[in-house]
């Protein structure tokens, strides 16, 4: 942005439509540029970085440090500075504030690992949930087991449920973490990303069967969900254990 556009944005700028719910961003030019002086007043030390899509250079922004990072984008339609957190690509923590001081403070403060729970409670305008507390504990796992096994227990399609309740009493299936994909149950070796595709996922038919898919694309139709399920076993490769 040219320095005659700084402070009145022109109405061909693209900071111009900002203008009245953040007069201060758009004085400094941009988002990046607000937050690293208010970072800097209050001697944080916070290195903010531009986005890496240029669509959104000037109004949103990006912080990262040892596998900690937060993305904040400004809102269009009322003053909202939304930011997601993030832990080694597992989104741990989200919120909104028009407050651009407590925007940095709340930036800050995660930056130094303060765990998502100690994070939330001194930043209530941010909310967590029980996965990203499970996987900051290291049990994503089990706790992914109970979602998908209560949410196939809700739906109609019993085959659904019978076929993930006849997975989840496998020992060496239950070791893995199931995920939905469309249609499919899929297993992969770690909770976080980044999730596995070489291992075989099945799904039910309409007919009443199964289809189990293999990694070399290879389709297998079976009648029941035991079938299914010792089908899958059959076709993992040996190092098919959790991860970390």
């Amino acid at each position: 942005m040219s320095d005659q556009l700084v402070g009145d944005a022109a109405p061909n700028d693209p900071m111009h439509e900002y203008l009245t719910l953040y007069p201060e961003v758009v004085r400094a030019g941009s988002l990046q540029n607000a937050l690293q002086a208010e970072a800097d007043l209050a001697g944080f030390g916070l290195a903010v970085e531009l986005t890496s899509s240029p669509g959104w250079r000037q109004v949103a922004a990006r912080v990262e440090a040892d596998g900690h990072s937060a993305n904040v984008l400004m809102a269009r339609s009322e003053r909202s500075f939304v930011v997601d957190c993030w832990n080694n690509d597992v989104h741990m923590a989200t919120g909104s504030t028009p407050d651009l001081s407590v925007l940095v403070g709340a930036l800050h403060a995660w930056l130094q690992d303060p765990g998502v729970q100690g994070l939330v409670t001194q930043w209530p305008f941010l909310r967590t949930w029980e996965l990203a507390e499970a996987h900051e504990r290291g049990d994503a796992i089990p706790v992914r087991w109970r979602r998908l096994r209560e949410s196939a227990a809700r739906k109609p399609d019993t085959a659904l449920h019978e076929l993930v309740e006849a997975a989840f009493e496998q020992e060496r299936l239950r070791v893995l973490s199931p995920g939905r994909s469309m249609y499919w149950v899929t297993f992969s070796r770690r909770a976080a990303p980044p999730i596995c595709h070489d291992l075989p996922a099945a799904m039910p038919l309409r007919n009443g069967g199964y289809q189990v898919r293999f990694s070399d694309g290879r389709l297998q139709e079976l009648d029941s969900a035991a079938e299914a399920v010792a089908a899958i076993i059959a076709g993992l490769p040996d190092d098919a254990v959790s991860r970390p």
